[in-house]
């Protein structure tokens, strides 16, 4: 896991940046629903004795929080308060958590979030290419990272059901 505090140093305002960014935040697919989508399957599997994919939701959980609140810190920095919404900082279409796959089942989760990743890795990379500002790049750069990492794992954890 890389830090992405000094990156985010450098980040000054830039609305532009600001509106590429803020979907990935608390948007539909961003990564405040990707957090609690892995704490409740987290707390399913656990409660059905699933313990090695509970622990790999869990631990995904635990790097989306971080993404989330690096995210936060970058809106921020970019010059607007990090509201939970799509396009902070107007405080309209607040985050919902109906957002959230309540899949049951244990196949149908990791696929939910195999497509979840996909999607994440695709957009960040799209992001990557529409931004100037290399500070914002770089702090990107090390959330597409982890989220490639965590489609790597999933995938792994789909093979061996």
């Amino acid at each position: 896991m890389r830090s992405a505090m000094g990156p985010l140093e450098k980040v000054r305002t830039d609305s532009a940046a600001l509106r590429v960014v803020s979907p990935a935040y608390a948007g539909k697919e961003g990564e405040l629903t990707a957090a609690l989508q892995y704490v409740y399957q987290s707390v399913l599997l656990s409660a059905r004795g699933e313990l090695a994919a509970a622990q790999l939701v869990r631990r995904i959980a635990s790097e989306e929080l971080r993404h989330l609140e690096i995210l936060g810190t970058l809106i921020s920095r970019l010059g607007a308060p990090p509201v939970f919404t799509a396009c902070p900082p107007y405080p309209v279409s607040y985050y919902s958590a109906s957002c959230v796959n309540y899949v049951k089942d244990t196949r149908a989760m990791l696929e939910a979030d195999l497509e979840g990743e996909r999607a994440s890795v695709a957009r960040y990379a799209g992001m990557l290419e529409t931004l100037s500002s290399s500070a914002v790049k770089e702090v990107l750069g090390g959330i597409l990272a982890e989220e490639r990492e965590h489609l790597r794992l999933i995938t792994e954890a789909l093979r061996s059901l």
